[in-house]
């Protein structure tokens, strides 16, 4: 009885897949890079918001740097496009549009000094751990197909992101936290 229940739950959770689904890891490798691609140029649109309301010199100065990383980025896809003869296009990544709406909604409910800085880093900290995750994937699955050339780029693009994501690290511990954590403790 318990194993014929199981088996109806598990068949409930079954997506049906659309008609134009991807049949391969190829057309999953392409609707990956046109998702990052669409990522990666709403963060570029978006790191300047985070660059205004950042109090700490350090932490604009490691935004500034982002932005123009996340813009070499986006030339990097498109050169991933163009060796791989995949149509540069993007597709609306939700996941990078969701985590710009929780960063937007941060900065909303904190004032402008440590505490919305300490925001600002988990968020741009959540971004990057999206970008790492996306940037693996990618790399692993353009070894798979035998596309070296997109696998070099794409293994520059997530070291950097690795790095960036390390800088954000140390700009919170350094300080920030402390002093943001200081403040809630003087209420």
């Amino acid at each position: 009885m318990e194993s014929k229940m199981n088996k109806q739950e598990s068949e409930k959770e079954v997506v049906k897949a659309k008609a134009n689904a991807a049949q391969g890891l190829r057309e999953l490798f392409e609707v990956g890079l046109k998702d990052i691609y669409s990522a990666e140029k709403v963060l570029s649109k978006s790191l300047p918001k985070m660059v205004s309301n950042a109090s700490s010199p350090e932490l604009v100065t490691a935004l500034k740097n982002h932005l123009t990383e996340t813009e070499h980025h986006v030339s990097r896809l498109e050169k991933i496009f163009e060796v791989t003869g995949i149509k540069p296009t993007a597709k609306k990544c939700e996941a990078m549009e969701g985590l710009i709406k929780e960063s937007n909604v941060t900065m909303e409910a904190t004032k402008l000094g440590n505490v919305r800085d300490a925001g600002i880093i988990a968020a741009g900290q959540k971004v990057k751990h999206y970008e790492i995750a996306t940037y693996g994937t990618l790399h692993a699955f353009a070894q798979t197909l035998g596309e070296s050339k997109a696998a070099e780029m794409l293994a520059m693009t997530l070291n950097e992101q690795k790095k960036t994501d390390a800088a954000l690290t140390g700009i919170a511990l350094s300080a920030i936290n402390k002093q943001a954590a200081s403040l809630s403790m003087k209420h």
